[in-house]
């Protein structure tokens, strides 16, 4: 007899718009950014920032479907914790003061997250994004074996017009040398000099609060997609 399988299911309420109350909670958070404070109103946190956030993740799964169908948008796998990583960095805050959101390919090992879609709100911003910020040295290898190997299309991904009038251009910090193994004089030797691979948009926090901003945002990802999609065939190999 064989056992009935149910759904992940991580329903949540609507999105009404991220609420003016949640930026003004991550507002006082980045005043009282300790844990007693935090202990003492992390009820406000889950109703006015993650809430919200889970909400806006679920309202974009049908957008994702027509172009990212892969990915995955389950809202509590898709936001970020709010404790921050302290054990490298000088600053010892504990608490992040945005929220934020990260897609990518379902069914990938949780130490694998490979090139995907990118989203947080914060006071004054809003900001999203796709391709990878911080791949590891085994990624980054194999990505610029794949932009050597294939640098007319990579080539017009990023100069196609939609790109180009949406991000202007390809982020991310670079080597002042080409790397080991290219020589200076190959056609693609700017973007193998690239470390990182990504682009997106910043907008005003405002436009966050407005229902239509779940288009807006899957209209950059959906731009961004070739992208995504070329880094990850690259990573894939």
């Amino acid at each position: 007899m064989s056992s009935l399988v149910l759904p992940d299911l991580d329903l949540q309420p609507p999105f009404t718009g991220f609420p003016k109350e949640g930026i003004a909670f991550l507002k006082r958070l980045k005043k009282n950014n300790n844990r007693e404070w935090f202990a003492a109103h992390k009820d406000e946190y889950e109703e006015l920032v993650r809430q919200p956030m889970l909400s806006l993740i679920e309202a974009l799964q049908p957008h994702f479907q027509r172009f990212a169908p892969d990915f995955d948008l389950t809202p509590k796998r898709a936001i970020f914790r709010v404790y921050r990583d302290t054990r490298f960095s000088a600053d010892k805050t504990p608490y992040k003061t945005h929220v934020a959101a990260h897609f990518v390919i379902r069914g990938k090992d949780k130490g694998f997250l490979g090139s995907g879609y990118y989203l947080h709100v914060e006071p004054g911003e809003m900001y999203v994004g796709g391709g990878i910020y911080m791949p590891d040295n085994d990624q980054l290898k194999k990505i610029r074996a794949h932009v050597a190997a294939n640098g007319e299309e990579f080539l017009s991904i990023i100069n196609a017009r939609a790109f180009k009038k949406r991000f202007g251009k390809l982020e991310g910090n670079a080597l002042t040398r080409i790397p080991k193994g290219y020589d200076e004089s190959h056609p693609m030797a700017e973007w193998l000099k690239l470390k990182q691979f990504f682009a997106g948009v910043s907008w005003p926090e405002t436009k966050s609060h407005n229902t239509r901003v779940v288009k807006e945002i899957a209209d950059v990802c959906e731009t961004l997609a070739p992208l995504v999609n070329f880094l990850n065939a690259a990573m894939s190999k």
